[in-house]
């Protein structure tokens, strides 16, 4: 009877569309709906589908769907003290969230939930064939993880069945951003040491996409750089990207690798030049009257495994002459990561989740994010050092102070894990040490502002680029606006950095800092909800400078708790200030602190640092909010 019916409805169906359209049908019972435009063709074919029965399953140019032909199960039916409730199944699938379709054999026919009750005819033992078609889902849990689901469809043919594998494809290889083959290296160090399972757990994804992976488990520290800066152009351009499966600390060491050999632009200006800038211009802001004198803190020595030095000091230039073979940005080829770590803030500032399988899902979806990296130069390592340049890239953040004091204390608890920080983040608080220094920063005045206005006599106070209301404040998600806008201002594209002439706007300011920061990112994280700065964005072009200044223990344990709290204000604070710019210079002026460069230890006297707008593209979406 039932089948009767699907025949009448198919025939209706038939009639219908017979004055529009040329319908086929092959001895297999699928239908072909041909029209003008082939990317509108529409095939339907009877299936049966795991845990639903047999459905009417269609394929059109955006993906698949369904129909059971028992109408009744296509609603789950359940019940709560009585009252039955329905829940609606999905139904469809878009291409665009699929990442592999795959026989799987011959097998069981597979029965409807109610056909022991009604007696149909899917009770038979006969023998079907089934394919599984992988896709990605939202989790009902958190808005920004993805879960990974399977739908089994089967039919007693081999051939229809190997016709739908066929036709899916076709439609998933239409997608050209999906990655073929990955470079991934794994920290088996990072974070709780859980850097192999974790990769282990997420493997199979990658194996079901037939992503061909490269799979390195570094050996040692620095292992990651040293091939990533060694490896030939030939070699990289057969992958499509590059996974680390780590935290922010091992990502940084994969790019550092790509970039310092390959990545080409001028230096930000020395803290002497950004000087005579700003002398020029007549925007000096002096905290402290005299300059305190420098003193020597010991020979230079570099602590970071990323930097390979020579007999001179200098960064030592891997595969110079790749440069013009394998530049950066590049659009074909992107960054990859799957925390393991410690922290972790990059994947959840370009994710919304510290999830393996979110992450894995989104490199095999081909997603694409293009961030900011910042170029961070040292000039001298200590204050009787001789000028000798070395430069670093980093992804999130740059910190000197509190945060340089903290990650070269923790090197010292390693075996405590991740723990490790809280730890040496207590004892360094505790210390409560301030630094002496003079920070330049460049100023850029906005263009939808005149110099007359009222807001930038405000500006002229606490700098152009003022402090967002609490209801202005707009954080970075997918799709951002901020990201996605043109470039207005004379920023560092990806290419070159700022024009510094004698037109730019160069503040100082000198005194004591508890620390120096500078966010590429809003550093979000599990313990800082809304990170360092929660409207920073992932692809504006801008550097967020944070300077605190000296102030009592007790103040400054309210600026860190702030930091915890979700929607708190760790920026309002007098002795807070927050610039937003393109570029600053640092110079250390009495006792001298390390810096923290996404989490590596970089000694420096004299520093500068520019961001560059959208140099890198990652696996990602951006966050949900």
């Amino acid at each position: 009877m039932k089948r009767l019916l699907i025949k009448i409805k198919l025939q209706i169906s038939l009639i219908l569309n017979d004055n529009n359209n040329l319908m086929d049908r092959n001895e297999n019972g699928i239908l072909k709906e041909n029209s003008c435009n082939e990317e509108s063709s529409i095939l339907t074919s009877n299936m049966f589908l795991n845990n639903t029965g047999e459905v009417v399953l269609t394929h059109n140019s955006i993906g698949l769907s369904w129909d059971s032909t028992d109408p009744v199960s296509n609603d789950q039916e359940k019940s709560c003290l009585g009252i039955k409730l329905i829940a609606k199944r999905e139904s469809s699938i878009r291409f665009s969230d699929m990442f592999a379709v795959e026989l799987i054999g011959c097998g069981s026919k597979h029965e409807s939930a109610l056909a022991d009750a009604r007696g149909c005819f899917l009770c038979h033992s006969s023998k079907m064939y089934r394919f599984s078609v992988h896709c990605v889902q939202k989790s009902k849990a958190h808005h920004s993880m993805r879960v990974a689901s399977v739908y089994t469809f089967s039919h007693k043919d081999l051939h229809t069945c190997q016709m739908w594998i066929d036709l899916i494809n076709n439609s998933l290889n239409k997608n050209l951003d999906k990655p073929k083959s990955l470079l991934v290296f794994v920290n088996p160090m990072s974070g709780k040491g859980n850097g192999c399972s974790t990769w282990e757990s997420v493997a199979p994804i990658f194996s079901h996409a037939k992503v061909k992976t490269k799979v390195t488990v570094t050996q040692r520290a620095a292992h990651a750089f040293d091939v990533m800066a060694s490896i030939s152009n030939e070699e990289l351009k057969s992958y499509d990207g590059v996974v680390a499966v780590g935290g922010d600390g091992f990502f940084g060491e994969i790019l550092n690798g790509l970039l310092l050999s390959r990545h080409k632009a001028s230096y930000p200006p020395r803290p002497t030049q950004a000087d005579n800038l700003a002398e020029r211009n007549g925007t000096v802001m002096d905290h402290v009257a005299e300059r305190a004198s420098s003193v020597s803190t010991g020979p230079c020595e570099d602590e970071s495994p990323l930097l390979t030095n020579t007999g001179n000091g200098r960064v030592q230039e891997t595969n110079l002459e790749q440069a013009p073979e394998f530049s950066f940005p590049n659009e074909r080829f992107r960054f990859g990561i799957i925390p393991a770590g410690s922290t972790d803030a990059i994947v959840i500032c370009t994710t919304g989740a510290r999830d393996p399988i979110t992450s894995a899902l989104q490199i095999v979806l081909g997603k694409r994010l293009r961030i900011d990296i910042a170029q961070v130069v040292r000039w001298k390592a200590t204050s009787t050092s001789k000028e000798e340049p070395s430069m670093r890239y980093a992804a999130s953040f740059a910190g000197y102070g509190f945060y340089g004091d903290v990650i070269t204390e923790s090197e010292k608890y390693r075996w405590m894990g991740p723990k490790r920080y809280d730890f040496a983040g207590t004892k360094v608080f505790l210390r409560h040490s301030s630094y002496e220094a003079e920070v330049e920063y460049l100023e850029l005045e906005p263009e939808n502002e005149s110099p007359s206005s009222e807001g930038s006599s405000v500006g002229r106070k606490k700098g152009l680029w003022r402090l967002s209301k609490k209801s202005d404040k707009v954080p970075c998600r997918a799709n951002c606006d901020v990201c996605n806008l043109k470039v207005l201002h004379s920023l560092p594209s990806s290419t070159s950095s700022v024009s510094y002439s004698q037109d730019s706007r160069w503040k100082r300011t000198r005194g004591r800092f508890l620390s120096v920061g500078g966010a590429v990112i809003s550093c979000r994280n599990e313990k800082a909800p809304d990170g360092l700065v929660a409207d920073a964005h992932l692809s504006d072009g801008f550097l967020h400078l944070i300077l605190i200044k000296d102030c009592p223990r007790a103040y400054y344990l309210w600026h860190l708790t702030q930091l915890t709290v979700k929607g708190g204000h760790p920026l309002e604070f007098d002795f807070v200030e927050h610039h937003k710019t393109p570029a600053f210079t640092f110079t250390s002026l009495g006792k001298q602190s390390m810096w923290n460069v996404d989490g590596e230890i970089f000694q420096a006297h004299q520093l500068s640092a520019q961001v560059f707008r959208g140099l890198i593209n990652l696996f990602a979406t951006g966050p949900e909010v």
